[in-house]
């Protein structure tokens, strides 16, 4: 999987594959492996999600092993390029979450992760075949023992700054995720709540509960996701989410894609990714920094 060219040092520059990570397919028939089935996008549509895709094999999560050990190293050369980082973002002393945004732009293997052709026409579909450009990646790794939580969240709440509102989230793990370890839990249908108010993400887990309405905490059952490494979940917009402590001996790894249908807007003149050039209120969102994943023409 290595690189037989010499690349420039921020990968934003690159919109295709930069390495031989994954093959893009070439005709029609290639893409029908990747498809999802017509039963998996009505679940999405009714339950605001659709989990245990396969998206990677084994040696992909270990090469990103190995990239994830560089991006958490205090000391890497490339964290100027992040939009976050975070070596604890939890607000408990006594728990760790690291988290940062940006890292797409610093190994080839997450940037090349964004252009999996199993990702990218999962997306396609489930943002009903529309054009697919990336918004913003994520890392979220809870250590052994003493992870902490992701309170319960809607993740467009945070992306106001963009519309309309036709986003996409999917959560792929470089651990197996078990209950144990903390993984992540949905509350099915909860994307036909509107959008809610958002709480400290990585603070009180129930900090969401006071915007709820009496009908809604009625609703609010949760459902925990346990899959396997390299398998990933999608998830609408809007619908409630989030992740328990680990106190596991097992460490829960995992990354995020986000997403938006080709032709999303920005809606605020300021900064939308930290050092990232401004967009005009109005004005397509597009360029080296949200490039178009599917299709590339």
């Amino acid at each position: 999987m290595e690189n037989t060219i010499t690349l420039h040092r921020d990968l934003a520059e690159y919109s295709n594959l930069v390495s031989n990570m994954f093959s893009w397919p070439k005709t029609e028939e290639e893409w029908e492996q990747y498809k999802l089935s017509d039963e998996q996008i009505a679940f999405f549509n009714e339950h605001g999600y659709v989990d245990n895709i396969k998206l990677l094999d084994g040696h992909h999560v270990n090469q990103l092993n190995e990239e994830l050990l560089k991006i958490m190293d205090t000391k890497y050369e490339k964290h100027d390029l992040l939009y976050e980082f975070h070596t604890n973002e939890s607000t408990d002393p006594d728990k760790v979450i690291f988290h940062c945004l940006g890292h797409w732009r610093l190994t080839p293997g997450f940037h090349d992760v964004n252009w999996n052709p199993a990702f990218v026409m999962a997306a396609h579909q489930l943002l009903g075949k529309q054009g697919v450009r990336f918004w913003h990646d994520q890392l979220f790794c809870k250590p052994a023992n003493h992870g902490g939580v992701v309170a319960w969240h809607q993740d467009y709440s945070y992306w106001t700054r963009t519309s309309p509102m036709q986003h996409l989230t999917c959560w792929v793990g470089l651990d197996d995720s078990t209950k144990e370890n903390g993984c992540l839990q949905y509350v099915p249908g909860s994307h036909k709540w509107g959008l809610l108010d958002k709480p400290i993400l990585t603070g009180e887990m129930d900090g969401l509960m006071e915007f709820l309405t009496d009908e809604q905490k009625a609703q609010f059952k949760p459902v925990p996701i346990e899959m396997k490494k390299g398998y990933g979940a999608f998830h609408h917009p809007l619908l409630v989410h989030g992740s328990f402590e680990n106190s596991s001996d097992k460490p829960r790894r995992a990354f995020v894609m986000n997403v938006f249908a080709d032709g999303t807007l920005s809606d605020s003149n300021d900064e939308i990714l930290t050092g990232v050039p401004p967009i005009a209120k109005g004005n397509k969102m597009e360029g080296n920094f949200f490039p178009k994943l599917y299709p590339l023409k």
